[in-house]
């Protein structure tokens, strides 16, 4: 414990500067091609990131957008989600993944989640189904993928839409599949704490249908169909070639990046899986542990001994979606959805990046085995 706060050196839960220490040559040299170019919107960067995650996720389409909750929106709009309609998700995520819903006029209905694996309940879905019900937003929470094969045989039984929210999931796998390349369109996110991310706002809608791609295309950039010829109304969501320039740079890592995010998790497991609810991960899926998130009863006393040591750590989530002021029209009340209530009072996050050396790691979780102790 004394060599984590020997130097007085803190524990950060993450760590961006050090992520770009080993690129930054190779990222000064992409940005001064682009400002010696003079193309900054929609540029040769960006078809190219496109083209290089349609490789690595083996899928027909991809397209930059300036964030993953317009990559939500984006494709709720593709998919022809408006006003009056239902669209189902979990109640424990960013707010975003709700909020794309009610951008379109289409009501939010929150299904508790699953108090192992934080995701939603796929055994609770069903039961909210109603004739209103047009699709589901599936958030793959933390890095673990939800039960696809459950949620997609309720989608092809109702004939629902289903985007799955990747926002936190860059990398991981639920039986072979990528997540984001199952339901009918994946979105996300390349905010700068993602496990891939930006050094800004930027986001990524990726499918095989070919009329939602369109959509989205066209959607993304003002609805223009020729220049100075407008379709339909649209929007301003494009990723720019800067952001686009250092992704790419970053994509050629992300495996190794969750790798190693891979091998912390398994120290802080094996060291806590006795003593708190430790993320699980199945055999069937990739876990890409964008956040290590466990759940403890006496959270306010672990976190004041980290702090003590000098090491961060973090509440996602404090509040679920349905108690929140945002959503009070909607007309939930505390007691509705329990087990979020209850993992918003006892989960919490600490350090995992890929540059966290793993001797700290251990020594982070044998700190908290002593709070536990003590």
């Amino acid at each position: 414990m004394a060599n984590i706060t020997q130097n007085k050196t803190a524990v950060p839960m993450l760590d961006v500067k050090a992520q770009h220490e080993p690129l930054k040559e190779e990222i000064k040299q992409a940005l001064k091609d682009i400002l010696d170019s003079g193309q900054f919107i929609l540029g040769p960067n960006v078809k190219s990131f496109e083209q290089e995650i349609t490789s690595y996720f083996d899928i027909n389409h991809a397209l930059g957008l300036a964030s993953g909750t317009d990559a939500l929106f984006l494709s709720l709009k593709a998919l022809n989600i408006k006003q009056g309609d239902e669209v189902i998700t979990t109640p424990f995520t960013f707010i975003a993944t709700a909020e794309a819903i009610a951008y379109v006029g289409a009501t939010p209905v929150f299904v508790d989640i699953d108090s192992y694996t934080l995701n939603i309940d796929v055994l609770k879905i069903e039961e909210k189904i109603t004739p209103n019900t047009r699709a589901l937003i599936v958030v793959h929470l933390f890095g673990q993928p939800a039960d696809m094969d459950e949620i997609m045989a309720l989608a092809k039984k109702y004939n629902l839409k289903v985007v799955e929210d990747c926002a936190q999931s860059f990398g991981a796998r639920y039986k072979g599949k990528p997540a984001g390349g199952i339901g009918d369109a994946g979105c996300f996110s390349f905010y700068p704490s993602k496990n891939l991310g930006a050094y800004g706002d930027g986001g990524m809608m990726i499918t095989d249908r070919h009329e939602v791609y369109e959509k989205v295309r066209l959607l993304r950039n003002h609805g223009t169909i020729a220049p100075y010829r407008h379709g339909f109304i649209g929007y301003n969501s494009r990723l720019d070639e800067i952001q686009a320039a250092i992704l790419r740079i970053k994509l050629k890592h992300i495996d190794e990046y969750n790798r190693k995010r891979r091998e912390l998790a398994k120290i802080y497991t094996s060291i806590l899986g006795d003593a708190v609810q430790c993320p699980v991960e199945f055999e069937d899926r990739t876990h890409v542990y964008h956040q290590y998130t466990f759940r403890t009863q006496i959270r306010e006393k672990i976190a004041g001994i980290l702090k003590d040591n000098n090491v961060s750590s973090v509440v996602y989530y404090p509040m679920p979606l349905h108690l929140q002021e945002a959503f009070n029209y909607l007309g939930y009340k505390k007691g509705d959805l329990p087990e979020s209530e209850a993992a918003a009072d006892e989960v919490m996050s600490i350090p995992i990046y890929p540059e966290l050396e793993p001797e700290k790691a251990e020594q982070i979780a044998k700190i908290i085995l002593g709070a536990l102790k003590g």
